[in-house]
Parts: C-alpha cells; sequence; structure tokens
C-alpha cells in the first residue's frame, strides 16, 4: 500500500478551537494516545508562545515515541532580522523536537497588508528561516499559508514562495487553504500543478468553513499530496480543521493508502471518545464513522435489508473503525427491529408469533405516551425479556415517602423514606439527597447496598429531564433519561410521568434492574467459561 503520512495537529490548531483548553498533562495524554493509533507526526504546539507549550516539549522530549515524531510549530523569521537570531526560530531548535513546521506569507496581499513588508523580503525570510532550521538539524515541514488564495491572486508569486522554500532544503510543502474557502476542484487542479512543478512531496492543510475540509484534503491526496494535516473530530478555529477521523478511513479502507500501521485503524473510534473526554467536548453522535449513532438502523426496512445482508445499507463494516452497529427500536419499528435486537439479546423470537406484533404495538403505545427507547436502549432490552417472561424483581417497593422542607437560613432540603421487601426481609431506611430524586437515589441505594454489593461500583452519570408538551404548562408530561455508569460501561434509562419524581423512579427502578442483569450475565459467561476450561483439563487427562 502507499502510505499518506497523517500529522495532527490536535494540540495546537485544535485548541484555537473555541471552548476548548488542554493543559500540559492533557496534551501529553492525547499525545501518547495518538501516538498508539499510529499517526506520523504530533504537533505539540508553539513553543515561542507560551511556557506550557515550551514544557509540553520538554516532557516530550522526554518520552520515547513509537510511531509519531513530534513536531514543533512556529512562523518564519520577522522581516528584517536575519533567522539565525530570530527568538521564535531559536525557540523551535530549543524545543528538542525532531521536527519543525513553520508557516510563511504565500499570498501577495498579506506579504503587503499583514506581513508589512516587500515582495522580495518575504522570499528572503522564507528562503533563510527554512536554511537556518536545516542546518540546525531538522525536518522541516513548510506551511504555505494561505496558498490557494494566494495563488488564484498571483500564481507567479505563490510558486515563487514554495520554490524558495524548497530550494532551501524543506522537507514538505504543505499546502494551506487557511480561510477554508477553496472548492474541491480548484484543490484539485492548483495541487496536480504543483506537485508537477515542486520536487519535494506535497501536503495539506484544510479548514473546515465551507464544510469541505474533508473532500478538499482526499481530493489533494487524489491531486498528488502525500500528508495531509487535521485534528482529531475535527476541532480547530472558527469551523475547525480537516477531521481525521473522516480522512483517515476512506484514505485507507476506501482508497487503499496506507494511513495507519497494521490493524491500528480499529482503534479509531475508541481514540476520538478518549480525545473528545479529555478535551471535555461531547462527540456528536451524527459523527461519521466514529460517533454512537454512525451505524445506527432505525427504519423498519432498512432493518429488514440489514438482517439479510449489512452492505445493504451500511458503506463499511463498523468494525474496522472499532465502532458496532447498532439498530433502535422505536415507533418506526417493524418486526426485523425487534427480531434483530432479540438475536442480540439470545431470545428466540419468530416474525409470525402473535406475541412479536403485540410488543411491538405495546411499543408504539409507549412511545405515544412519551417514552424514547432509542435514547434508554436497557429499558427496550428490560421490556423486552419481559415479554418473554425473563423480567428480574429484586425487590418489592411498599411506599416511598419524600418530605423537601425550606429551613430558615434559605436551604431546601430533601429526604426520602422508602420501605421494601427483597425476598422475606422488610427494608425501612431514609437518606437526604440535594434534591427529591437525589433523596430517593441515595435512599434506594442505601436500602439496597447489603443485598447487592455492585451497586457500590454505580453512579448516576447524567440525569436528563424532557418536557413532553409545553402546552401543559406545570401540568405537562415529563421524560426522564438517566445514565448510569459501573467500572466497565455505561447504560440508559427511561421514565416518563405527569409526576418528575415518579417518571425519575421509573428510570432508577430500571437503572438498578438492568445493573442486576448485567451481574447475572456476567455470571453466566464466568461459569461458562470455567466449564468450558474443565472440560479441555478432562480432556487433556483423557
Amino acid at each position: 500500500m502507499e502510505r499518506v503520512f497523517i500529522y495532527d495537529t490536535t494540540l495546537r490548531d485544535g485548541t484555537q478551537g473555541e471552548g476548548i483548553s488542554l493543559s500540559v498533562e492533557d496534551k501529553v495524554k492525547i499525545a501518547v494516545r495518538l501516538d498508539q493509533l499510529g499517526v506520523a507526526y504530533i504537533e505539540g504546539g508553539w513553543p515561542a508562545s507560551n511556557p506550557k507549550d515550551m514544557e509540553f516539549f520538554l516532557r516530550a522530549k522526554e518520552m520515547k515515541w513509537k510511531n509519531a515524531k513530534i513536531a514543533a510549530f512556529g512562523s518564519t523569521c520577522r522581516p528584517g532580522t536575519k533567522a539565525s537570531e530570530d527568538s521564535n526560530l531559536q525557540s523551535l531548535v530549543q524545543s528538542g523536537a525532531p521536527v519543525a513546521t513553520i508557516f510563511g506569507k504565500t499570498w501577495d496581499y498579506h506579504v503587503t497588508a499583514a506581513l508589512r513588508t516587500t515582495l522580495e523580503e518575504n522570499l528572503r525570510i522564507i528562503y533563510d528561516s527554512v536554511q537556518y532550521l536545516k542546518e540546525a538539524g531538522l525536518e522541516v515541514v513548510f506551511d504555505a499559508e494561505h496558498f490557494f488564495d494566494g495563488y488564484k491572486a498571483n500564481p507567479a508569486y505563490a510558486k515563487e514562495t514554495v520554490l524558495k522554500a524548497e530550494q532551501a532544503g524543506a522537507d514538505w510543502i504543505v499546502l494551506c487553504d487557511t480561510n477554508g474557502g477553496t472548492l474541491p476542484q480548484d484543490i484539485l487542479s492548483i495541487t496536480q500543478e504543483m506537485a508537477f512543478y515542486l520536487r519535494a512531496p506535497l501536503g495539506i492543510h484544510a479548514h473546515n468553513d465551507s464544510d469541505l475540509a474533508v473532500a478538499n484534503s482526499i481530493i489533494s491526496v487524489l491531486g498528488g499530496a502525500r500528508q495531509v494535516q487535521g485534528t482529531m473530530n475535527g476541532y480547530g478555529e472558527r469551523s475547525g480543521n480537516a477531521n481525521l477521523c473522516s480522512i483517515i478511513p476512506n484514505l485507507q479502507v476506501k482508497m487503499n493508502l496506507e494511513c495507519l500501521p497494521g490493524e491500528n485503524l480499529k482503534q479509531l473510534t475508541e481514540a476520538a471518545h478518549y480525545v473528545a473526554e479529555i478535551a471535555n467536548v461531547t462527540l456528536r453522535n451524527d459523527m461519521p464513522f466514529v460517533g454512537h449513532s454512525a451505524f445506527a438502523h432505525k427504519g423498519g426496512m432498512h432493518v429488514s435489508a440489514l438482517l439479510k445482508d449489512p452492505s445493504t445499507y451500511e458503506h463499511m463494516e463498523p468494525e474496522s473503525v472499532g465502532n458496532q452497529r447498532r439498530v433502535l427500536v422505536s415507533e418506526l419499528s417493524g418486526t426485523s427491529n425487534l427480531i434483530y435486537k432479540a438475536k442480540e439479546l439470545g431470545l428466540d423470537i419468530n416474525k409470525q408469533n402473535k406475541e412479536t406484533k403485540d410488543i411491538i404495538e405495546s411499543l408504539k403505545t409507549l412511545e405515544h405516551q412519551g417514552y424514547q427507547f432509542e435514547g434508554a436502549e436497557a429499558s427496550f432490552e428490560l421490556l423486552l425479556r419481559r415479554a418473554f417472561g425473563e423480567e428480574q424483581v429484586p425487590f418489592v417497593l411498599d411506599s416511598i415517602r419524600l418530605l423537601i422542607e425550606k429551613r430558615s437560613d434559605g436551604d431546601f432540603t430533601s429526604e426520602a423514606m422508602i420501605k421494601l421487601r427483597v425476598d422475606d426481609q422488610v427494608i425501612h431506611t431514609a437518606a437526604e439527597g440535594n434534591g427529591p430524586v437525589n433523596a430517593v437515589d441515595n435512599a434506594l441505594r442505601k436500602a439496597l447496598s447489603e443485598h447487592y454489593s455492585f451497586l457500590k461500583d454505580c453512579h448516576l452519570a447524567d440525569y436528563k429531564v424532557r418536557v413532553i408538551d409545553e402546552k401543559d404548562a406545570t401540568a405537562a408530561k415529563v421524560r426522564v433519561l438517566i445514565e448510569t455508569r459501573d467500572q466497565q460501561d455505561a447504560w440508559s434509562t427511561v421514565g416518563v410521568s405527569t409526576n418528575i419524581i415518579e417518571a425519575s423512579w421509573q428510570a432508577l427502578l430500571d437503572s438498578f434492574r438492568y445493573g442486576l442483569l448485567k451481574q447475572e450475565k456476567a455470571k453466566g459467561a464466568k461459569e461458562a467459561e470455567s466449564t468450558e476450561e474443565a472440560s479441555k483439563k478432562g480432556e487433556a487427562v483423557i
């Protein structure tokens, strides 16, 4: 396979996105994960711009990198200044990074209006800057800033700027669509011309202001580029940078170009979520390739075809990028959705069964009432198992009483008193919380923790309330979605009622029941594994 070198700039360009700020420790963690993923270059930041970036490079210098080269970012030297005396270029050398990436002006308008110098002086500073870094023993990437806009304005001068960088010894010439406004056909034609014009290998750095960064990056590769710069999840200034999570699988799976080594593409989904978690940015469910909904199917006709052949409604295997197929169940579902989900759960279901049709009708009735099972798959599994007579009844509730008090100091307090039975034992307890739902949750856990030890490892990770019909004002139905996590994974449950406490109770109860079901599954799997090992040992003895 021919190789395309992936250059990740999440730690530099990605942090210029609104709302994204990474500590040194965050940057180190992300860099380690990107190296494990197998990208060729990791741009760590601009060492001359702030102490945090310089600290990152000092730490990176002491670390061992398996796949990636660490790159330090900066600019050409200032007009009227020798490259050897420019503090910005000196900081690139001092960073200890083996790769220096510098940007230079290629648009004549930017040279005169932004840099405030002559076209000839700009050519001088490009040549001298690249030459200085090469003489220092660094691999040099020259980012031709605003190249496509500059080429369209003055092609002769734009070409002269990158030729100067090549003559000075630049290892890569990266054509930048800095304003993100160039269309794919222009990217292709200009990249093709530059591939013919230059001997140095080309790269592409696309911004997403026209929602074309991924397309422009891919078509630039078709035009001859062999380095693609971008960020994980498309983070970046304004509308973001080219999204490597879309570029990599398109190039590697569909164009047979090696971007990541070996089987590393299967790590892509996990890596995308890992970076999103550290950046504290919720990854969009509909993100192509790596999003939770990227391979989710809802329409009954689609699922019917999937049962015959997944390629009927999937452009690639989700497992190839570390994702998984999901079939959603809602009022749009047909029997195929139910059959698919039942097979996933190991339940024997027949398309012609009256029970199957009854479950679907029950499901549609519940969704009409406000339930939403596509966002609460744990509650749906419990509903399905209940229909098959596999319902878990871990306890029987006798009563819940809530006391909400506003004290003289102005604080509200909530206390829940709960009475329930586990087997033949009656448990009566109480707990406080920072609100009525929290108090109910605390009381339920307090009552059951002695009987079900796994509750100690479970916690509520998210709690959402949605008013279903706003016109009913305070008497409106509400839908409560709860996400629960343990040490391994997370699951979501739903409750609906005109009483927010009742809706929350339904979701909490399903959350607990599903946790118990998970424990039973894990226990069964462990017993089956032990039986299989014992059987193998017996065969070995015989």
